[in-house]
């Protein structure tokens, strides 16, 4: 007789699984708020571009033909625009999906990854599923990755390392020496991994780094559609890499991602440079807004490249309280337990109504709750 074995390995019995932010239809269902503000996802309240709602339309003529598996119009178009050749560009249903394959791909035997316990969680999911060691290196006191602590841990098992820049969900990042020093401080048989999803809001600032200034062929750069594009609900992302990398990662991808769909959205959401700068100046006015307002009420933050803003409580159970009492009342935020920051709170920054909705609500609550907190920020 053949011992019994378990259907489900242990890794995934002991998984857990990303758990999203609620849905409009949720709370409207529950709560029953006059308005809802979905400020929880870092998506763009202001929706898409006009042209991505035209190309849609056209991409439902050949919704019966199987998508180009190396979506090579959106592959072409990315590598002119950030000066790299198509074979350097992946295009896949999201970073999430990148990561996924990155995972699948290059990881052997005992091999682990390293990255910040305050990061996406996304990240940790995925290394999870392939039943990846995963080492955590804390963040600094004021949420920045601690490059200096993450080459300390890198030893010969170390086959990835992963940083968010900016990160999510703090909005902070590395600056431009510290990034050349990791850069340089990483051995050229470890893979580091630079998830750039909020490039767009962050690539003008004088102490980014831009990741393709620092091209190596062991650095995989992520970026994405999902956020300051507005194409959150299709799931298209891309990697730029090395030759040698995108290769191996083509060989892994499910066939055919992304659909015809989000290839089209794509392809027109990254010609519309009115509406990219739209999106950009939104996110700024809102932060401003967000910042005067914590500033006025003592509420701890950390300033941000990202499309969102962290505000620190003083406990766990204010940070939940807060957002229950948020979500009551119609503003759906995210709690960031599960990111690695239990006491805290994203706020994704929305358009002007919602920003107005969100400040009414939060000066409501202001005079229930008492916050002692100085506020901590990382200078831009």
């Amino acid at each position: 007789m053949f011992s019994k074995k378990p259907l489900v390995p242990d890794h995934i019995q002991n998984l857990k699984p990303y758990i999203p932010g609620k849905t409009i239809e949720e709370v409207r269902k529950i709560y029953k708020p006059s308005r809802i503000s979905k400020l929880a996802s870092n998506e763009n309240r202001l929706g898409c571009s006009q042209n991505v709602k035209e190309a849609i339309l056209n991409s439902m003529k050949v919704i019966h033909d199987y998508p180009d598996p190396i979506s090579l119009e959106l592959r072409e178009k990315i590598a002119h625009n950030n000066s790299v050749k198509p074979e350097n560009v992946l295009i896949a249903a999201g970073s999430e999906s990148i990561i996924s394959i990155l995972c699948r791909t290059f990881f052997m035997n005992d091999d682990h990854a390293i990255t910040g316990n305050a990061t996406f969680i996304g990240f940790f999911v995925q290394a999870a599923v392939r039943g990846i060691k995963l080492k955590k290196v804390p963040m600094t006191s004021d949420y920045r990755f601690d490059v200096k602590e993450i080459l300390n841990t890198i030893d010969e098992k170390t086959k990835m390392v992963y940083v968010a820049n900016p990160n999510n969900p703090t909005g902070t990042f590395i600056g431009k020496n510290e990034y050349k020093t990791l850069v340089e401080g990483i051995p050229d048989d470890t893979l580091l991994i630079n998830d750039e999803a909020y490039y767009e809001y962050a690539y003008d600032k004088e102490d980014y780094p831009r990741a393709l200034d620092h091209f190596r062929e062991n650095v995989v750069i992520l970026r994405t559609f999902s956020k300051v594009y507005g194409l959150a609900g299709l799931r298209i992302g891309y990697a730029i890499a090395d030759e040698s990398l995108i290769t191996e990662m083509m060989k892994t991808k499910l066939t055919f991602e992304p659909s015809v769909i989000a290839q089209h959205a794509a392809i027109a959401a990254y010609d519309d440079r009115e509406f990219l700068k739209k999106s950009i100046d939104v996110d700024r006015e809102g932060k401003k807004r967000l910042y005067r307002l914590f500033d006025e009420y003592d509420v701890r933050y950390t300033e941000s490249l990202s499309n969102s803003v962290m505000i620190i409580l003083d406990s766990q159970d204010l940070a939940e309280e807060f957002n229950q009492q948020m979500l009551i009342n119609g503003v759906i935020l995210r709690r960031v337990d599960s990111f690695g920051v239990p006491n805290a709170i994203r706020i994704t920054v929305g358009c002007r109504e919602d920003i107005d909705h969100f400040e009414s609500v939060f000066q409501e609550i202001m005079r229930k709750y008492r916050f002692r907190n100085t506020p901590v920020k990382n200078e831009i």
